[in-house]
Order: C-alpha cells, then sequence, then structure tokens
C-alpha cells in the first residue's frame, strides 16, 4: 500500500492504541501528529477507489476518492488538531483514545464507498463519541450519555434496516446518489438525518453536547452532524423534502437558542440552525447550492469550534456555564473575549469572516432557482443567527451584568488553539478562493463582495443588533429550562413506563392468582375424588339439562360414600391426570 492509498482513518486508530504505552509527553505530541499526518495523506490521495474487500457475497470499498470526500477530509483533520491542541492539558488517556477513535470513524465514513462500510464506521463514531460525554463523570453527563447513545441506537437501526432493504432490492451495496424514493431510502434518510439533529429527533444535540467536557463538547460539534451533511450530500442530493426539513432546522434553532441560559446550549443549539442551512442547499440540489453547503459545513466547522472553545475555556476557568452567572468577564479574559466574538461574527456571515463567503451561496442558489419562500426563511434565519450566537452569546458571558468573576485567562496552548481557527475564520473571510478551489461541484461562480450583497447584508445585521438592543428587556438572562423534544422520552418515557408496569404487572397478578394459586386447589381437590368428581359433575349437568332435579342431594350423598369407600378405580383417576398434562404440555409448546 503506498501513500496514495493509504487510509487516513489508520492514522487516528493507530494513534488510539498507542496513547496507551506512551508517556504523557509522548501522549501531547502523537495528539497533533495525528491530525497533521493524516492531512498530508489525504492531501496526497488520487481520485479513485482503494482498499476494497469481500463481505457477505460483495465487494466492499473503504476509501473512496474524489474531491467531496477529500473537502471533508481536510476539514475534519484541520479541525482535528485545533482540537486536540486545545486539549493539551489533559492527562488521562481515556478521552483522547475516544476522541481520536471518533474522528478516525468520521472519516472512515466519509471515504467509504459502500453502505456496509458507512454503516459499520457510523455505528462506531455513535459508540466512541458517547464516551466523550461519559468523561465528564458527573449525573447529568451519565444521564445525557444514555439518551444519546439511545438516540442513535434508533437511528441507526432505521439506517440498518434501510440498507438490507436497498440491498435486498438492488443488489448492489454502492454508496452513490439514491434516485428511487421508496421505504429502503425513505428509512435511510430517517437514520442520517437523526444523526444531522432534525426535528423531531433534535434534542439529543443540546442534551448531550453541553454536558460532555469541556474538550468532548468540542471534537463533538464538527463531527457527527458534518458527517450526516456528508451523506446527504452523497445520496440525497435534489430531494425536494430536504429544503423542507432544512428551513425548519434554521429557524427551530434559533427560537430554542433564544430561550435558553445556558452558553454551551446557546451554542448547541445554533449547530441545528447551521445544519438546517446546509440541508436546505442539499435540497436546492444545484451546483451552486451544493458547492455552498460544503463551503458552508467546512466554514461552520472551523468557527463553531472557536466558539466552543471560547466557552469551554470560560467553564474551565469558572467552573460556570449558565448566562445567568457570567458577565463582565472581558475585563480578565480579553483574548477569549476577542477570539470569542471573531467566531460570533463568523457565524453571523460578518464580511471579512468566513461565513460571509460561504452562507449567503446557499441563499443566492434559492434566488437563482426561483424559491421565494427558501429565500425569505434563510434571511430570516440569518437575522436571527446573528441575534442569538452574534450578539447573545458573546454580550451576556463578557458583558452585561458584572458578576464580580475575576478568573484570568485560560492556559496558553487554549489561547493558541483558538488563534489558529480566528485566523482560518478571518482568512476565508478576506480570501475564500483557496476554499472554492477544493468545492466538488464545479467552479463557483460566487461573488460575496459586490456593493449590493455587501450593503445587504451590514444592514440585515445593523436591524438585527438594533432588534437585540430594544428587545433587550425581553432577552434578559433569567433562571430557565428549556424543555425540547427530549420531553417525550423524559416525560413521556416515564409514564409509557408506569402504564406497562401497571398494565403487565396487574396481568401477572392475576394470571399468579388465577394459575399459580386457584387452578392448583381446584384441581387438587378434584383428583383428589377424581372418579367421583367426575360422577358428581356429569350428574349435575345432566339435571341442569334436563331440568329434573328430584333425588339429586341423595344421589350426590351416595357417589361420595362410593368414592370414600374406593369403589372407583384408581387408575381411571391416573388416566385423567395424564391427559391433563398431556393437554397442558400440548398448549404449552404450540
Amino acid at each position: 500500500m503506498t501513500v496514495s492509498s493509504l487510509h487516513p482513518t489508520l492514522v487516528f486508530f493507530a494513534g488510539a492504541v498507542l496513547l496507551w504505552v506512551l508517556p504523557l509527553i509522548g501522549r501531547r505530541a502523537l495528539i497533533l501528529l495525528v491530525p497533521a499526518t493524516a492531512f498530508f495523506l489525504i492531501s496526497q490521495l488520487e481520485p479513485g477507489t482503494y482498499c476494497s474487500y469481500q463481505l457477505f457475497g460483495y465487494e466492499l470499498n473503504l476509501l473512496r476518492v474524489d474531491k467531496l470526500s477529500k473537502a471533508f477530509g481536510y476539514v475534519f483533520t484541520l479541525n482535528a488538531f485545533g482540537c486536540f491542541l486545545f486539549a493539551q492539558h489533559l492527562k488521562e488517556r481515556y478521552e483522547h483514545a475516544a476522541a481520536l477513535t471518533y474522528i478516525g470513524a468520521a472519516l472512515g465514513a466519509v471515504f467509504a464507498a459502500d453502505l456496509i462500510s458507512l454503516y459499520l464506521f457510523w455505528e462506531v463514531m455513535a459508540i466512541t463519541s458517547t464516551f466523550l460525554v461519559l468523561a465528564r463523570k458527573t449525573e447529568r453527563a451519565y444521564g445525557a450519555a444514555f439518551r444519546y447513545v439511545m438516540a442513535h441506537i434508533f437511528g441507526g437501526l432505521c439506517l440498518l434496516a434501510g440498507i438490507l432493504l436497498q440491498v435486498h432490492n438492488t443488489g448492489s451495496v454502492a454508496f452513490n446518489g439514491f434516485e428511487l424514493q421508496g421505504l429502503p431510502t425513505y428509512l435511510i434518510l430517517i437514520g442520517f438525518l437523526v444523526n444531522a439533529a432534525a426535528p423531531p429527533m433534535n434534542a439529543w444535540l443540546s442534551d448531550a453536547y453541553p454536558e460532555a467536557t469541556v474538550t468532548g463538547g468540542i471534537i463533538m460539534t464538527a463531527y457527527t452532524t458534518k458527517t450526516a451533511v456528508y451523506t446527504l450530500i452523497r445520496g440525497f442530493a435534489g430531494w425536494d423534502i430536504l429544503m423542507v426539513v432544512g428551513c425548519t432546522m434554521a429557524i427551530y434553532g434559533i427560537i430554542w437558542a433564544i430561550l435558553e441560559n445556558d452558553m454551551r446550549r446557546i451554542l448547541a443549539y445554533s449547530i441545528m440552525n447551521q445544519v438546517g442551512f446546509m440541508i436546505c442547499g442539499i435540497g436546492i440540489g444545484t451546483a451552486m447550492a451544493l458547492n455552498g453547503a460544503v463551503a458552508h459545513a467546512f466554514a461552520h466547522i472551523i468557527y463553531k469550534a472557536l466558539l466552543w472553545m471560547s466557552a469551554g475555556a470560560v467553564l474551565y476557568m469558572t467552573g460556570k456555564s449558565k448566562c445567568t452567572d457570567l458577565g463582565g468577564l472581558y475585563k480578565t479574559m480579553p483574548l477569549t473575549m476577542i477570539f470569542g466574538t471573531i467566531g460570533a461574527l463568523a457565524i453571523s456571515s460578518f464580511p471579512l469572516l468566513s461565513g460571509y463567503t460561504t452562507k449567503p451561496m446557499i441563499i443566492e442558489a434559492g434566488v437563482h432557482e426561483h424559491l421565494f419562500w427558501v429565500w425569505l426563511v434563510l434571511e430570516i434565519a440569518s437575522a436571527g443567527v446573528f441575534l442569538h450566537a452574534g450578539i447573545k452569546f458573546p454580550y451576556f458571558v463578557f458583558f452585561a451584568k458584572d458578576n464580580g468573576l475575576r478568573p484570568g485567562e485560560p492556559p496558553k496552548h487554549m489561547l493558541a488553539a483558538m488563534a489558529l481557527l480566528a485566523f482560518i475564520c478571518i482568512f476565508l473571510g478576506v480570501y475564500p478562493q483557496p476554499l472554492y478551489n477544493i468545492l466538488p461541484f464545479g467552479a463557483v461562480e460566487f461573488h460575496a463582495y459586490t456593493l449590493e450583497h455587501t450593503l445587504n447584508q451590514l444592514q440585515l445585521l445593523m436591524f438585527s443588533a438594533l432588534a437585540f438592543f430594544m428587545l433587550l428587556p425581553l432577552l434578559k438572562r433569567t433562571e430557565t429550562i428549556s424543555i425540547d423534544t427530549d420531553w417525550v422520552y423524559r416525560k413521556g418515557g416515564r409514564l409509557f413506563y408506569r402504564f406497562c408496569q401497571r398494565t403487565f404487572d396487574g396481568i401477572n397478578d392475576w394470571a399468579n392468582r388465577v394459575f399459580a394459586q386457584e387452578m392448583p386447589r381446584l384441581l387438587a381437590r378434584f383428583f383428589d375424588e377424581p372418579g367421583g368428581n367426575v360422577q358428581k359433575y356429569g350428574y349435575r349437568l345432566w339435571v341442569d339439562a334436563s331440568g329434573i332435579n328430584d333425588g339429586q342431594t341423595a344421589v350426590e350423598e351416595q357417589i361420595d360414600r362410593r368414592s370414600r369407600s374406593g369403589a372407583y378405580p384408581v387408575g381411571g383417576g391416573v388416566l385423567l391426570a395424564v391427559m391433563f398434562l398431556s393437554l397442558m404440555a400440548f398448549l404449552l409448546f404450540l
């Protein structure tokens, strides 16, 4: 195997193994060397399919190299380097090993050329990312991790069922664009959308990410949802339903982010909002829209990691995450504030920052296709992004009311990681051509810095800022907890459990009373004198049928005397008992 066909996933998996034998200084070097090496390998990959193997009679390919997979590979490894630079303070192997395996599995899914390999990497992602939540070792983290993995089990089962049906119907395991719309493809689509955090299966994101460790939350923001975006581009480009899903996500994320009090939950909901833009672009399906979705995914991974780093630095230094507990931190954390503000302006598509050169491509593609409703929803969503992520997050965390916290700046390696990602945000905002050059769907015919577009965007942002400060009394920090669709499995799940408990426990009690207590007692009494009892019950049936009951008592007393005197043969009772046991055995094993 040459460098041009070496799978970058192997580097991450090997790094996860080597961590357990290296000392601390070696581990700190290794976690930076792994993504740097993988980035270099991806740059050397030649187009084609490699790493083939046979499974279940099908030829599978682990490594499909084209411009789409390489674009996601570049940003996955670039972001991993920044995240591991931020995480240099960690001394335990556990979290780094989980993170390396998780990122490696995400790369495996991106480069997989068949549905079976994709599914295997997909499940490894779900398992290993759960450990990044568990690593915080709190009761809230344990509960969130359980709900997180249950949501992904549901999505994984939908994906598996769809893959099996698709392979059965077509005889092919290739992972390309799906043309036929039916049960198999809709199940696959649901599996992808669960990982994309599309409503109503979205609450796992805002539930689990804020409960992960400081570094785990940063890492998780980049891979699960963006791998889902990649798979949607690969398999479902041009499906109209995705425009509806994307627009819904873009608005849904804004509403809940505005209502939130926890800074990391605000940023979690903004992930949903931004992924909505990408999914909408995938639904539009034109070359510009798809290029916009890829470019925006690239930019989003970087500035979202930067935002989570600034929030993580605040959490690391103060131990607090609620906006009501923060404020005034610009006095002692000025660099963290600057980097966080750069990320906030980038996500808001402020000119000279990366979001400005990527997200408008999707909106422009909707205009070109005369999709007025898509344009309107995405413009509203763009204004909302500036409200919740562009202003609300930095204002309430670093400014607003001073709560007397004086934590100081985080360690230098955290500042270096934020500086690196902030530089990329500015670079791609000022000079986006290197990003445009790696986009997979033809030449980019989009110019962000036209006078009309720049003025329109500045007007939109300024009016959003005006609306924020005018409505500040309504947006002020309050001690609130937002309930999302997780209510269904938090409260509704408990109600369902209680219903099942009462229903089935009632059935069990009835069955125990009838079959374990009453029936054995009756049978014991019957088989105590089986011959006499058969004659007595038979006589009673004859009396009831004929209506002649003269002398009934005398006849029954005579039967009892004969039974007590042993006038009935024992073999008859034995025969009845054997017949009864045979009948019960037949019913049991039927």
